[in-house]
């Protein structure tokens, strides 16, 4: 391909020692990756703060909606976010076909998976109120999911986009397009849940129709600028969209479903908190959710490293560098660490008042759940710097398509010991919302501790994954010369 973007050398730049430039590669990667998640979670929190405004009922049935969303959110999301370590080991292993091909597959399983998964979230009331949740809080969380439901698609696109981006060394647009759809987003949700500007008034509806339209619209950016800015329309990222792909396809699905799987067993432990801590009223839901948003918002920037992760140990994979693949996995580890000890440092100083941003200071129960909030945030300081280590592990793992033993440990790790402990500390040993937040904590730990070994064993002995090869086409024919 003629003016692909070239793959830098396996060398030390400026002569910095390689754990030093390995650092400065995946910090410069890992910034952008991590400010576009930080500008996606900004959106749902801005959502939370406005839905806020219509009282604790709103809060916990936007915080049942979301545990309902995300459930099919990351069944597909680790789908395609395969896309990421196939495209970077392609990358590396200097295979452009097989670059747009990982790209094009990713958006395949995102539409198929997501039609169905679309249609089921329209059940979501039926479903929450046979788990025992509230009516009204049931019935709040249904008129979220009207608006938010058709998210799905356009979400899992521009994840798969963003991955492609990021495998070509090239994160930047992904983080523009996220920028500007957060304040279009808290305007679009503000006009349309208080009915400004001659706009209906939606309520809470508005709030998931609003992310709906900020999903469609960066969907379209990103797709747009694959095909206008460079490097990325030398893939030509859409061409041959409709060609099967089965070798490829078959690939994708090896790699990513046991991360789908790994990501459900983890989200689907948080969210299975959800629905216990709803047991124990509004209030406590609403401060539960108000708590975990921070936690959120905290955990994007590991998260963003960890994707880096998955870049800058998939492109050394494909480079059949071992040594490098294990710096660069370590150094996403360290780097996460350190950002979650400081971040964990500012939250205990701030726990009293962060809560307030999601609050409006007239509602009759704020102090309750302001209280409720600071307190699972003096907990939550004990899973912080866990959650940053196995995320960071996690990706450095899926850029060796190492995904099926995780899987294994977040099974192990979430369900048998998490969720046993905080269902033990919930119930019989009657700590509450108290003993949930220590439960999944406990969960968080061995899982963290788990991921950092299977790495460390793995590159130990110079583990590299097979790229994917260009020979494999489908139908048995090589794709024309890009």
């Amino acid at each position: 391909m003629h003016g692909m973007t070239p793959i830098p050398a396996a060398g030390t730049p400026g002569g910095l020692s390689p754990w030093r430039a390995e650092l400065t590669e995946t910090i410069r990667l890992a910034l952008p990756i991590a400010l576009t998640q930080l500008g996606q979670v900004a959106m749902m929190t801005t959502d939370l703060a406005l839905v806020g405004r219509l009282g604790g009922d709103a809060i916990a049935g936007a915080a049942l909606a979301q545990v309902i969303l995300f459930a099919a959110f990351v069944l597909g999301m680790g789908l395609v976010s395969a896309v990421a370590p196939l495209a970077a080991q392609s990358f590396g292993a200097r295979e452009p076909r097989m670059v747009r091909r990982s790209l094009r597959v990713g958006l395949w399983a995102a539409t198929l998976l997501g039609i169905p998964m679309t249609i089921g979230q329209l059940w979501g009331e039926q479903l929450l109120l046979a788990l025992g949740q509230e009516q009204k809080v049931a019935a709040f969380a249904a008129e979220y999911l009207r608006g938010l439901a058709w998210s799905l698609i356009p979400a899992w696109w521009f994840i798969a986009i963003r991955g492609f981006m990021g495998a070509v060394n090239r994160p930047e647009p992904a983080l523009w397009i996220t920028l500007a759809a957060v304040p279009a987003n808290f305007a679009i949700a503000y006009v349309l849940i208080f009915g400004t500007f001659g706009a209906p008034e939606l309520g809470i509806l508005g709030a998931g129709v609003a992310t709906t339209a900020g999903n469609l619209g960066m969907c379209a950016a990103a797709v747009w600028v694959c095909y206008r800015q460079r490097p990325f329309k030398k893939y030509q990222v859409l061409g041959k969209f409709w060609r099967s792909d089965g070798h490829l396809m078959k690939q994708l699905i090896v790699v990513g479903a046991p991360m789908s799987g790994t990501f459900l067993l983890e989200y689907g432990l948080f969210g299975g908190a959800g629905l216990i801590v709803g047991l124990f009223g509004a209030s406590a839901l609403a401060a539960h959710q108000i708590a975990l948003q921070i936690a959120a918002v905290l955990f994007m920037i590991p998260f963003g490293i960890a994707m880096a992760a998955t870049v800058r140990v998939g492109q050394e994979a494909g480079r059949k560098n071992p040594e490098g693949a294990r710096r660069a996995g370590f150094v996403a580890v360290g780097l996460s660490f350190a950002f979650m000890f400081v971040m964990t440092v500012v939250v205990m100083l701030g726990r009293n008042v962060a809560p307030l941003f999601f609050m409006d200071s007239h509602m009759k129960d704020v102090e309750q759940i302001v209280a409720i909030s600071s307190w699972l945030l003096v907990l939550g300081s004990t899973f912080f710097v866990a959650d940053g280590v196995q995320t960071a592990a996690a990706g450095a793992l899926r850029g060796l398509n190492d995904t099926r033993v995780p899987l294994l440990f977040a099974g192990l790790s979430f369900w048998i010991v998490g969720f046993g402990a905080l269902y033990l500390l919930a119930f019989p040993l009657k700590l509450g919302v108290t003993g949930v937040w220590i439960g999944f904590t406990i969960g968080l730990l061995v899982y963290a501790a788990l991921l950092v070994w299977r790495f460390h064993a793995l590159t130990a002995r110079g583990y590299i994954p097979e790229a994917p090869k260009a020979e494999h086409v489908a139908h048995g024919k090589p794709l024309p010369a890009e």
